[in-house]
């Protein structure tokens, strides 16, 4: 069977697959699973072209690494053909274990775990299937490979993972603030010391990136709306489990089910039960149970449901300053009388929480500019745009829901 298909993406045109093995992951239901999860969960709400999915991502950012790989291998940096297989698979397979509604709901389908540590199980499961011809793939994927760039070229500042969210995310929402100079700035990446640089003439790209990144966080990520439904899926949720530990009845597909009735956490992603019923788990199986528990005698339930189908969405107010207990209990006060529920029950409605954005981090992996004379800097010591230290801390805002 010939395994070197084309794939014609809407940003970067045809998208060749070149090795057997990564066609062979492709074809895994694990990962045909994404084509059911959408980048963005909720976004489309805010902005209607935002339905792309986490499938379509994986194989940009594949392709970006392809071409990262073809350009340091350009600039004399060996890199083996096992290697480059390595690296493929590691970004392809980099948000495997992304759950439904992708962040939006990644601590509630399972207790506080992350999807990277999904996506580690399931690139194991996955590598006993293979035989172990990922297991190169999963030492990139986990910073295990002595090589440290493979894994930069994954995971950090200015990887193909970041620099492919940005153009799509910004190409399907039509944010034209996040559109970058991917090309670009893939042509100033090198390596020194077995670590990822970027040559001093990509300053003004990486500049113009981290920007791009900030103005996509404020304008589609953190958006006020967007966040507004995610919040509301929480609470349905949150709702569902406490119903379902009451002993009552709700309709939930049984992988849903599976995860409702029980609180897993990462230890138990050792157990195949759970990465099974996982696997199972999409967009879709969340909108049904919500488009049925519409009609639940709880009315807290209930009205959450009508809520985020209708399109009715929380009232929310975002500020500089923490939200105030008085502001809450005033809140929660107008919420129960107008629904006619508890103050206790109104929890679910009056949500506070804050949003955090981070331009750039010096700490820990910090991004390096290869000068030119040889030496090496910390980007924030050569940006002549603005002063990176200045931006190195959270922006942190508060907000609070209720209803309109």
């Amino acid at each position: 069977m010939n395994k070197k298909k084309i794939i014609n993406d809407p940003i970067y045109g045809f998208i060749t697959i070149h090795h057997d093995i990564v066609f062979d992951c492709i074809q895994l239901p694990e990962f045909q699973r994404l084509r059911r999860i959408k980048q963005l969960g909720l976004t489309h709400l805010v902005y209607p072209g935002a339905l792309h999915t986490r499938f379509q991502h994986v194989i940009g950012a594949m392709h970006l690494m392809d071409m990262a790989l073809k350009n340091l291998r350009g600039k004399g940096i060996e890199i083996s053909v096992e290697e480059e297989i390595g690296a493929l698979l590691a970004i392809l397979l980099h948000d495997i274990g992304h759950g439904p509604f992708s962040h939006s709901l990644e601590h509630s389908i399972l207790t506080d775990v992350h999807h990277e540590h999904i996506s580690s199980a399931l690139m194991q499961q996955i590598n006993v299937k293979m035989e172990g011809k990922l297991d190169l793939a999963i030492e990139i994927f986990e910073d295990r490979y002595p090589r440290k760039f493979f894994h930069q070229l994954v995971s950090s500042q200015l990887d193909m993972d970041r620099l492919d969210y940005l153009r799509r995310d910004s190409f399907y929402t039509g944010v034209s603030e996040g559109t970058v100079g991917i090309e670009r700035i893939i042509q100033m990446l090198n390596v020194r010391d077995n670590h990822l640089i970027v040559d001093q003439k990509g300053i003004y790209s990486v500049e113009k990136f981290l920007m791009a990144r900030r103005f996509m966080y404020w304008q589609v990520y953190l958006h006020k709306t967007s966040i507004a439904a995610d919040t509301m899926l929480l609470s349905i949720l949150r709702r569902a489990k406490y119903l379902i530990s009451k002993d009552v009845q709700l309709f939930a597909s049984p992988f849903l089910s599976f995860f409702l009735t029980n609180n897993f956490r990462t230890e138990d992603l050792q157990r195949a039960d759970v990465i099974e019923n996982f696997c199972n788990l999409d967009d879709n199986e969340i909108i049904s149970a919500i488009k049925v528990w519409q009609y639940a005698e709880d009315k807290t339930l209930s009205e959450l449901c009508k809520m985020i189908i209708n399109r009715n969405l929380f009232k929310i107010a975002v500020a500089d300053e923490a939200i105030t207990l008085e502001e809450v209990s005033q809140q929660k006060s107008f919420v129960a009388t107008k629904l006619g529920i508890s103050l206790e029950d109104a929890d679910y409605f009056v949500v506070t929480g804050k949003l955090s954005n981070n331009t750039y981090s010096a700490d820990g992996d910090s991004l390096k500019i290869g000068m030119k004379e040889g030496g090496l800097k910390e980007l924030s010591e050569t940006s002549e745009i603005y002063n990176l230290s200045q931006v190195n801390k959270p922006h942190i805002k508060y907000f609070i829901t209720s209803l309109k």
